[in-house]
């Protein structure tokens, strides 16, 4: 009986080892840089960029943002030069999810308050299998361009 629990055991670790090895690719890891707000010119909807970098194996989404500043933060997604809603946004393995002007990026709707200028305001990013990212995203001028392009 001894014998074929110990041959059980080393059968399941085996089985368990040889799982893990799967395809080799490694998590998501994720990075967020270049974030940034354009000061508001309404008082109840704004902008936000930024860049999420994956330096890992495995790809992630973007799934919802959330931000005290706004009742709501939706992902937009540009196609063609017409902006839709999106449920998310991938972030592929190895790769980048640019959030820029003119293409995919945040909406701020139903601002509590109008962030100024100098100002930080703090955002959260959900992703569906990295959890959250916390960002302070800068307010900067209305006409700001940044020098990464987005």
């Amino acid at each position: 009986m001894r014998r074929s629990t110990v041959a059980c055991a080393a059968a399941l670790t085996g089985a368990l080892v040889l799982a893990g090895c799967g395809s080799g690719d490694s998590a998501a890891e994720l990075s967020v840089s270049a974030a940034y707000m354009p000061q508001p010119v309404s008082d109840s909807m704004a902008a936000g960029f930024l860049t999420i970098t994956n330096k890992g194996g495995t790809k992630d989404e973007l799934t919802s943002v959330t931000s005290e500043v706004a009742g709501s933060v939706t992902v937009h997604e540009t196609v063609g030069g017409a902006m839709q809603e999106v449920d998310s946004l991938d972030v592929p393995a190895g790769g980048r999810l640019q959030l820029a002007s003119g293409g995919n990026h945040l909406m701020f709707e139903n601002l509590k308050r109008k962030p100024r200028q100098g100002e930080k305001v703090a955002v959260e990013l959900h992703f569906a299998d990295s959890g959250t990212i916390e960002v302070e995203m800068p307010v900067e001028a209305a006409t700001y361009t940044p020098p990464t392009g987005n």
